[in-house]
């Protein structure tokens, strides 16, 4: 790029956060130019056709952590954006041939017919959460206080802003945190619920894409992390994009073009330049592109998970010491195997008889029956004890998109999302040797529940650990760029000093899921990398 045609800023990756972070940044007048290692922006976050004739949300697959003020800043809706709501929650086929209902309407008659005691202590359940999410959505869109290796007047700032929010939570909800942050799940679960299908439904969300069981301590948190969502500002609530994720990102695209943004599809990086400032670690002045160009810009932006960034992208000679150990260490790793199937019809499940549509094929259909279930299939994963990493009998949440959403199959078919717990990150001999082996297994799980599934499928995409990785850059196939580990939360997302969204070299910003506050399709982690970028370069206006 010729001198004088350098962008303001430069953005590594095309996926949701990237184009947040660019958006806002080119909403207050400067250049920035957008670069995409696939053919297509979107990160996780895409619409793709598997199948001739089929097209799914191919990783990212429902909708509710999308920030309400990201979608109205953005200009989201005019762009093209609808969300459809789920009819209910999750719908639970059990072995026995007996059902479980979660959500809507009918959610205390149902819970209440497996247990009275449950169907009155569920209002407390949610009040709980409720209680806790309402101040921890406040921190969600702010900056965390810094931890730096200098006492300076803005940590104090920073952190009087946070107690300043949590001291609107009475003795009783501070216990609710500390509970949440620290304890699992399935204890959480246990002290306030005893039938295993309430359980089940409520403790899948603390599995989702985190390689532990539901009783390891800190997966009550990752069970916090779901439910900070809304649709159409109803609070809690699941639902699909129509067009599915990467009509998303299509209109968080049509928006930054709008504003001037330069995004380049098939520009891949190849490293991050660094220049010695005489002081400290150097600055990061631009990149290269894998084919070789050179781009400058005075501030360069991250969307990658860190481990990529420094790892790959920065030589580690730029990197002090102990940053490049702890970025090693960075805890990365997902027991997530995503897969996406084409279907002749919809699965007549043996619990709810019927291949014509009903309100729970449009719902979040979870095969595991309990939190014990849950822990065996981690438990079979991680030891490799039975076979070479992977659960016997997975955990499968099965979204039929198509019930929601006839653009994405032909008239009649449709297309369902697999989204399958648990499976190690690395397996003996190679995930591209298992891959088909566990794509069937999958299959015939959800097979055993309804017996038309396994004939309807006309075809399938599998995308193990290895495949997500590679293909969207989720580092071990991990979903949040990073565990959300109590250890890997708020100020130390991704290392403390750093969550600011300010990096290891000066001019370098984060603006990824290995940011605050963590993974989902948010935009938040890119709308706060973008004022704290505002507020260094003294432009306005920024994101409040």
């Amino acid at each position: 790029m010729k001198a004088g045609h350098d962008p303001d800023v430069l953005v590594i990756g095309g996926g949701h956060n990237g184009l947040v972070c660019a958006a806002y940044l080119a909403g207050a007048g400067l250049k920035v130019r957008v670069l995409e290692r696939r053919g297509v922006v979107g990160g996780a976050a895409v619409t793709e056709e598997f199948h001739p004739g089929f097209r799914n949300s191919v990783a990212s697959y429902t909708v509710s952590l999308l920030n309400p003020q990201v979608i109205a800043d953005l200009r989201l809706a005019r762009h093209g954006l609808r969300v459809v709501e789920r009819p209910y929650a999750n719908f639970l086929p059990l072995p026995d041939g007996r059902s479980f209902r979660l959500g809507g309407e009918h959610t205390q008659a149902e819970v209440a017919k497996w247990s009275p005691r449950d169907a009155e202590r569920l209002g407390d359940y949610y009040a709980m959460l409720e209680r806790v999410v309402g101040v921890l959505r406040e921190l969600m869109v702010r900056t965390p206080p810094n931890v730096s290796d200098r006492f300076v007047l803005a940590d104090w700032l920073a952190s009087y802003d946070v107690a300043k929010r949590l001291r609107h939570l009475d003795m009783r909800a501070r216990r609710d945190l500390l509970d949440l942050f620290t304890k699992s799940a399935g204890e959480l679960l246990d002290a306030y619920f005893e039938s295993e299908p309430l359980k089940a439904v409520l403790g899948w969300d603390s599995v989702v894409g985190n390689f532990a069981s539901p009783y390891t301590p800190g997966s009550a948190y990752v069970l916090l992390h779901h439910v900070f969502g809304e649709v159409n500002g109803k609070s809690g609530v699941w639902g699909h994009a129509i067009g599915g994720m990467g009509a998303i990102t299509a209109a968080m695209r049509a928006e930054c073009e709008s504003r001037g943004v330069v995004i380049e599809t098939d520009a891949g990086v190849a490293r991050v330049l660094v220049e010695p400032t005489g002081k400290g670690l150097g600055k990061a002045v631009g990149v290269v592109l894998e084919d070789g160009r050179e781009l400058h810009a005075r501030t360069v932006v991250s969307n990658l998970n860190p481990k990529l960034l420094y790892q790959k992208l920065i030589a580690r000679e730029h990197l002090d010491g102990d940053t490049a150990e702890r970025i090693d260490r960075y805890r990365c790793g997902s027991g997530t195997f995503r897969m996406n199937v084409a279907l002749s019809g919809l699965p007549d499940f043996t619990a709810a008889p019927g291949s014509q549509q009903q309100p729970h094929h449009q719902s979040g259909i979870l095969i595991g029956p309990s939190l014990r279930y849950f822990e065996q299939a981690f438990f079979d994963a991680k030891s490799k004890q039975h076979n070479a990493g992977w659960a016997r009998e997975p955990i499968v949440e099965l979204v039929i998109s198509s019930t929601l959403d006839d653009t994405l199959a032909p008239p009649g078919q449709h297309v369902a999302s697999l989204f399958c717990q648990h499976v190690h990150p690395e397996v003996d001999g190679g995930w591209d040797a298992h891959r088909d082996t566990v794509a069937r297994l999958m299959i015939d799980t959800v097979d055993a529940y309804a017996p038309n599934f396994k004939a309807s499928v006309l075809g399938y995409q599998a995308l193990s650990p290895l495949d997500l990785e590679r293909t969207f850059g989720l580092v071990g196939g991990d979903i949040f760029h990073g565990s959300l580990g109590l250890d890997q939360l708020f100020s130390a997302r991704p290392l403390l000093g750093q969550g600011n969204y300010r990096g290891a070299l000066g001019q370098l910003y984060l603006c990824g899921s290995g940011t605050h506050p963590g993974g989902g399709v948010t935009g938040l982690p890119g709308r706060n990398a973008a004022r704290e970028i505002l507020r260094d370069l003294d432009r306005r206006p920024r994101p409040s």
